[in-house]
C-alpha cells in the first residue's frame, strides 16, 4: 500500500478519489474494487497511526442488509462474538400506553440487525483495504483533502500531507468524510435538537438475549441494544442532563437508568465507558455537483434514533456502486452520479424524514398527543402489513 511520503501517481491518473476513510469510505472502495477492478481508486484517509480501534466507545446498529453488504466485501466481524443478534425490537413510550413488538420470525431473517463495536467493523474494513492490489488502488495515508475545484473533464483536489501540500486529479470525487454533527459545517438542511447522547456500556441481573429496547422520554429516546454480555446504552436528553449523568457516580447513574428504563430486565448493575455526543440533522438537499458526490455523513448526519445513520451511508455506497458499474466499461462519470442521485432520492428523504420526526414527535409529553402516539404504536402492532413495510424501510430502506 501507499505509505505517508510516497509520491503520487501522475495528475489525472485516477479514475474515482474517496475523501474519507471511514465505514462508509472504506466500503466504498471495497464495493467498487469488488465490482470493477480496472478502475483507478485513490483513497484519501486523514487518520494518523496508531489506529486504536478499541478506544472508541460507540457501537453500531447494523442493519440485516448491511450485513449482507459487508458480508459480500468479506469485511463482517468473524470472532463469534464481535457481533450480537437483534432478533425482537420493543418500543415503547414511558409512562404512556402503545408499543409495538418486531421479530424476526415474523420477517424470514435470522435478525434484523446486529450490534458491532465501531473499532471491530474498522478493523475487519482496513484489512480488505490492505489486500486490495496497489496497481490499481493507491490508499493516501495521514492525507487530507482541504480545497476542491472541477471542471468539464475532472476535479483537482488539493492534498495536505506531512511532506507537503500536493494535488490529485480525479474523473469523480466521492466525499465520504463526515464526522460528528458538532464538528461539520452547516448544510442548507440542518436542525438542532438541543439534545446529547450519552452512550454507555450496561450490564443488567435478568438480561433478555437478542432484546433491543426504544423507550421514548419527554427527554428524548432511550435506547438499549444487545451487546456481547451486556447493553449498548444510548440515552438521549438535554446537554446539560447528559453531561451531569456523565459525572455522576456509578451507583447514582444506575438508579437514574432503572427508573427511565423500568424492571423488564431487573435492575441495572454496572456501567463504564460513558461518552456524550451532541445531535443534530445536518443534511444536504442534493447528493451531486457536477463530478462531485457525497455519501454517508459528508450527505446527511441524522439523530441517532433508529440507529438508521451508517446504514443510509452503506445504501448510498451500493447504490453508487451500482451506478457506475452498471455499464461496461465502468461508467465514471457526471451522468452515473446523476443516476446515482435520482436512485437514492425515495430512501433519503423517507430515513431523514422519519428519524428527523420521531425524536421531536416523541419528546412532547402532553397528554393529547402521548394519546395519538400511543394510538400510532398500537395500530402499528395490530396491521401486519404497517409493521412490515416499516421493519422492511429498518431493515433495506427503499431500492429505487
Amino acid at each position: 500500500m501507499t505509505q505517508p511520503g510516497t509520491p503520487l501517481a501522475q495528475p489525472g491518473t485516477f479514475d474515482l478519489a474517496i475523501v474519507g476513510a471511514g465505514p462508509v469510505g472504506a466500503a466504498l472502495a471495497l464495493m467498487l474494487a469488488q465490482r470493477a477492478p480496472a478502475l483507478r481508486i485513490a483513497l484519501i484517509d486523514a487518520r494518523r497511526p496508531p489506529l486504536q480501534y478499541d478506544a472508541d466507545p460507540r457501537a453500531l446498529a447494523l442493519s440485516h442488509g448491511s450485513r449482507l453488504s459487508l458480508e459480500r466485501l468479506g469485511a463482517w466481524p468473524s470472532g463469534p462474538r464481535e457481533a450480537t443478534p437483534i432478533q425482537h425490537i420493543h418500543v415503547s413510550q414511558r409512562r404512556h400506553f402503545g408499543r409495538v413488538v418486531i421479530d424476526h420470525l415474523e420477517h424470514g431473517v435470522p435478525a434484523l440487525g446486529y450490534v458491532v463495536r465501531y473499532g471491530t467493523v474498522m478493523r475487519a474494513l482496513d484489512a480488505r483495504l490492505d489486500a486490495l492490489p496497489t496497481e490499481t488502488f493507491t490508499h493516501l495515508r495521514q492525507t487530507r483533502a482541504t480545497a476542491h475545484r472541477q471542471n468539464s473533464g475532472a476535479v483537482t483536489l488539493t492534498l495536505e500531507r506531512d511532506a507537503g501540500t500536493t494535488t490529485l486529479r480525479a474523473a469523480l470525487a466521492i466525499n465520504a468524510e463526515g464526522g460528528l454533527f458538532s464538528t461539520q459545517q452547516q448544510k442548507p438542511r440542518t436542525r438542532d435538537y438541543r439534545q446529547s447522547a450519552l452512550v454507555a456500556f450496561v450490564t443488567c441481573d435478568r438480561p433478555l438475549p437478542a432484546w433491543a429496547w426504544e423507550r421514548f422520554t419527554a427527554e428524548g429516546p432511550l435506547a438499549l441494544l444487545p451487546l456481547e454480555n451486556g447493553y449498548s446504552l444510548v440515552w438521549c436528553c438535554s446537554p446539560a442532563l447528559a453531561e451531569q449523568r456523565q459525572q455522576l457516580p456509578d451507583d447514582a447513574f444506575l438508579t437514574a437508568l432503572n427508573d427511565a428504563f423500568g424492571r423488564r430486565m431487573g435492575r441495572f448493575t454496572s456501567v463504564s465507558g460513558r461518552a456524550v455526543f451532541p445531535l443534530g440533522l445536518n443534511a444536504l438537499p442534493h447528493l451531486v455537483e457536477g463530478r462531485i458526490a457525497a455519501i454517508g455523513n459528508a450527505a446527511q448526519t441524522l439523530h441517532p434514533v433508529a440507529g438508521q445513520g451508517l446504514n443510509l451511508g452503506l445504501r448510498d455506497a451500493f447504490a453508487l456502486t451500482e451506478a457506475i458499474c452498471r455499464t461496461s466499461p465502468p461508467d465514471a462519470s457526471p451522468a452515473a452520479l446523476a443516476r446515482f442521485a435520482r436512485q437514492r432520492a425515495i430512501d433519503r428523504q423517507l430515513t431523514i424524514g422519519l428519524t428527523d420526526l420521531l425524536p421531536r414527535l416523541f419528546s412532547n409529553d402532553a397528554a393529547p398527543l402521548a394519546t395519538l402516539r400511543g394510538l400510532a404504536l398500537a395500530g402499528l402492532e395490530l396491521v401486519p402489513p404497517l409493521k412490515t413495510a416499516f421493519a422492511r424501510q429498518m431493515m433495506f430502506g427503499q431500492r429505487r
